[in-house]
């Protein structure tokens, strides 16, 4: 397929991928004396120009910090880092922004629902139920809080093709199950799970639920009282924001009765050495200077992506990640690894003869950026039976043209190792 090709079938009547593209300046450049593709946005997305304007523009004309200071450069930051917040909380239809919590991540926005929610209401021989799917940061901060109550972390099974056996999840609801933790979209083999449907079971058998939303944000609208749960996180990296800065929401009531999670500045009312009042919602858990910067990145990039059909753009993906895999289902010694009925434009895959980090090093040669690996699950390549993958992660900037050089370079590397 040539550029010309490729670019009038990557513009359609609702969506035109070579626009957007164009927005990101890192995906201007040439790697290894090739035009860049870029297939590792489960890893972290691309920033638009807007986002790094918006970043630039608050340290040359805002800097300052935040709530207490009484001088204009103070006001105007704390005007933008709150101004931040109330677009998160219309970005995912949150009731109150009082309920959104900033974080540098998803991580950290579970490991404070694990620290603050788990360790408090855990009790010996409750459990904690999670898909085999998970990331370690929706396992290890469980297996943690669970050692510290007597409590235990119990995988929720999935099937060959990489999604949850909800037959399975159900017959494992019962009065010992005080918390259901899954992630929207896998980041290893782009399963989007029942989310919706699994919250209705989890508080049908009387536990919460927390969704972790990372991989989720880029590829489709979140709505979450629509969903239902309790706990929602994601980080700012991957909806082409910043790194460094992330989300908690959580449902008011559940928040108002956690203790905070860090102690220090901005998340106290009164300080004495004959004890300490805490700070009201969201604050009480935003010790210390907070990513005031990264907080004004991301409300850029959900300004950025209000200018996108979103649905048109999940279309474009989808439409991308159909001829990937109908591409590598041609490849002889070439195993695809998950095969959800339902992705979120994620390609992973083993080659026979060769291993998933030699084939990422020959795509980089050739200016293709993939990623290789377990992807921080490897329980779930337990499950599937590899030590790891290769994975292509499709982003609305990405083009069929892309497509068709990450094949180029699977032919160059199976000829090479196979």
């Amino acid at each position: 397929m040539t550029s010309a090709q490729a670019q009038t079938q990557a513009v359609t009547p609702d969506f035109n991928a070579f626009a957007v593209r164009a927005d990101f300046p890192i995906l201007q450049q040439q790697v290894n004396g090739q035009p860049l593709v870029y297939l590792d946005n489960a890893a972290t997305t691309q920033k638009p120009e807007a986002v790094i304007q918006a970043i630039s523009d608050y340290y040359r004309t805002d800097n300052a910090n935040v709530h207490r200071g009484v001088h204009t450069l103070s006001d105007r930051a704390t005007h933008r880092f709150e101004q931040a917040r109330e677009r998160v909380a219309g970005f995912i239809n949150s009731r109150d922004s009082r309920e959104v919590i900033w974080t540098r991540g998803a991580t950290e926005a579970i490991n404070l629902v694990a620290y603050s929610w788990a360790r408090q209401n855990l009790r010996p021989g409750d459990r904690i139920l999670t898909p085999w799917l998970e990331h370690h940061a929706d396992i290890v901060p469980w297996q943690m809080a669970a050692a510290a109550c007597d409590a235990e972390v119990v995988p929720i099974p999935v099937s060959d093709a990489g999604e949850i056996d909800l037959a399975a999840f159900e017959a494992l609801l019962d009065e010992r199950v005080r918390l259901v933790a899954v992630n929207q979209v896998s980041n290893a083999l782009g399963t989007i799970n029942p989310v919706q449907q699994m919250t209705a079971m989890a508080h049908a058998a009387g536990a919460l639920v927390l969704v972790d939303g990372a991989q989720a944000v880029g590829h489709f609208a979140v709505d979450v009282q629509a969903l239902g749960c309790d706990f929602y996180t994601f980080s700012g990296h991957k909806l082409f924001g910043p790194t460094g800065i992330g989300v908690l929401w959580g449902r008011e009531a559940l928040l108002e009765a956690m203790p905070p999670f860090l102690g220090g500045g901005e998340m106290i009312e009164t300080v004495s050495f004959s004890g300490t009042t805490y700070n009201q919602l969201p604050f009480k858990f935003e010790a210390g200077t907070p990513h005031i910067a990264g907080a004004v990145g991301l409300a850029a990039a959900i300004d950025y992506l209000d200018g996108i059909d979103r649905v048109a753009a999940a279309a474009h993906e989808d439409r991308l990640l159909a001829m990937a895999l109908a591409q590598a289902d041609a490849i002889d010694g070439l195993q695809r690894v998950g095969r959800p009925a339902h992705n979120a434009g994620i390609f992973s895959f083993v080659m026979q003869g060769s291993h998933p980090s030699d084939i990422g090093m020959l795509l980089d040669q050739q200016g293709i950026a993939v990623r290789t690996g377990h992807h921080c699950t490897q329980p779930l390549m337990e499950r599937m039976g590899v030590p790891g993958t290769v994975r292509a992660s499709f982003s609305m900037y990405n083009t069929e043209e892309d497509v068709e050089r990450l094949f180029a370079g699977i032919h160059k590397a199976q000829a090479l190792f196979g």
